[in-house]
C-alpha cells in the first residue's frame, strides 16, 4: 500500500507518519510539505529528522518531497511518482487568529490547494481502476461557529462561521462531498478539537502561554478565562486517524432509493471539555514538575483577563458517539497526563539544547 500524507512535517501529520512507519508494515510513506514559515521552519525540520531516523531504524519505507498543494503541477507529479491508493491532507493554513490578519494564505492552501489534491484524486483513476481508495482530510471543529447547542454533533448546521478559516474548512467539507458524488472518490473528513501535545503548533494557547511564561510575559485569558475547550491529546487524535485510514466510505441507498456518495464526516475530540482557567492551571504545575518553570511559581501574577476576541468561540466540545459507535475508540488522554508529556517535551527540546 502507498500512502501520501500531505503536511508531513506539521503537527499532525509528523506524528501520523510516525505511527504509520510503526504500526502499518509493508507501506510506502510519501510525505508532501513546503516547509513555510508561518512558524518556526526549525520545529518542522525537527519532525522530519524524527521521522527519517526512525524510518532508517526499521527499514520502511519513506521519502519526503518539498512541495506546495497550491501548484497544481507539483501535486499532479507527486501523484504520478507515487500512485497513492491512500491521501491523508493534513496540509493547511491553521489558526483562526491569523486568518484574520492575514487571509490570503488560507484561500490559497485550505481551498485552491484541497481542489488541487481533489483532481488529482479524480485524475489518478485508469482504466476503470481506482487509483485513490480513501482521501482523508482535516476538516476542523472550527466550522461549527457559534452554536449554542453543546456538544457538537455532525448533524449540527455548520453555515455561520465566525472566522476565516472556519470558512475554508467547511469549503473543503462541500468540495469534498462534491467530488465523491461526481467521481466516487472515498472521502472521510475529521474534524479535529483542539489539539495539543509534544513538537505541537507554536502558535497554540498552550504552546505560546509556555514560551510567555518562560521568557517572564504576560499571558492574556480572553472572556475572562471562560472559554471552553474540547482539548485532545496528539496520540489519541492519531489513533483515531490510524483506525479511519483503511475504511473507505462505499455508496449507499437512502430510505427512498436515492443514491449516497462515499462520504463521511466525524467528530474527533476528547469529549471532556476544560475551561482556559482550568487549563492554564494545570499546564504551570506541569511546566513547574518538569523544571520548564520554578517550582512554586505564582502564575497568577501573570495572568491579564480580557474580553472576548473576534473570531473566537465561548465553547465547544464534541459528541464523538459516531465516532466510537464506528471505530470502537474513543480519546482517554487526561488533560493533565498530556500537559505533562509536553512539559517534558519542551524542557528537552529548549532547555536540553542548552545542556
Amino acid at each position: 500500500m502507498k500512502i501520501l500524507v500531505t503536511g508531513a512535517a506539521g503537527f499532525i501529520g509528523a506524528h501520523l507518519t510516525e505511527a504509520l512507519l510503526r504500526k502499518a508494515g509493508g507501506v510506502e510513506i510519501t510525505g508532501l510539505d513546503s516547509l513555510d514559515s508561518c512558524y518556526d521552519v526549525n520545529l518542522k525540520e525537527y519532525r522530519l529528522k524524527r521521522i527519517a531516523a526512525l524510518a532508517g531504524e526499521i527499514d520502511a519505507g519513506w521519502r519526503f518531497i518539498k512541495g506546495d498543494i497550491t501548484d497544481a503541477s507539483v501535486v499532479s507529479d507527486v501523484f504520478r511518482q507515487t500512485s497513492p491508493d491512500i491521501v491523508v491532507n493534513l496540509a493547511a493554513q491553521a489558526g483562526v487568529r491569523r486568518s484574520i490578519s492575514d487571509p490570503e494564505p488560507y484561500i490559497g492552501t485550505n481551498i485552491t490547494g484541497f481542489y488541487n489534491i481533489l483532481e488529482a484524486c479524480r485524475h489518478s483513476y485508469d482504466g476503470g481502476r481506482n487509483g485513490v481508495r480513501h482521501l482523508l482530510y482535516a476538516s476542523s471543529s472550527s466550522v461549527y461557529g457559534e452554536n449554542p447547542a453543546v456538544p457538537y454533533r455532525t448533524s449540527d448546521r455548520t453555515d455561520f462561521p465566525v472566522s476565516l478559516y472556519a470558512a475554508t474548512k467547511k469549503c473543503d467539507e462541500i468540495l469534498a462531498y462534491s467530488y465523491a458524488g461526481l467521481y466516487g472518490i472515498p472521502s472521510t473528513g475529521i474534524r479535529f478539537f483542539t489539539v495539543y501535545g509534544p513538537a505541537g503548533r507554536p502558535d497554540m494557547a498552550y504552546f505560546r502561554f509556555t514560551d510567555q511564561l518562560v521568557k517572564g510575559r504576560k499571558i492574556n485569558l480572553y472572556n475572562y478565562g471562560k472559554c471552553v475547550r474540547d482539548f485532545t491529546y496528539i496520540d489519541d487524535i492519531v489513533e483515531g486517524l490510524m483506525r479511519v485510514i483503511p475504511a473507505s466510505p462505499e455508496w449507499a441507498r437512502g430510505e427512498n432509493g436515492q443514491k449516497i456518495p462515499p462520504y463521511r464526516l466525524y467528530n474527533l475530540g476528547n469529549g471532556h471539555p476544560a475551561s482556559l482557567a482550568d487549563f492554564v492551571k494545570i499546564l504551570q504545575e506541569e511546566l513547574s514538575a518538569a523544571g520548564v518553570l520554578p517550582e512554586g511559581y505564582d502564575i497568577g501574577e501573570r495572568i491579564e483577563m480580557l474580553p472576548m476576541q473576534s473570531g473566537d468561540v465561548t465553547v465547544s466540545y464534541s459528541d464523538i458517539s459516531a465516532f466510537e459507535a464506528d471505530f470502537g475508540f474513543r480519546p482517554e488522554t487526561s488533560l493533565r497526563t498530556g500537559l505533562r508529556r509536553f512539559a517534558e517535551w519542551y524542557k528537552e527540546y529548549y532547555f536540553g539544547k542548552r545542556i
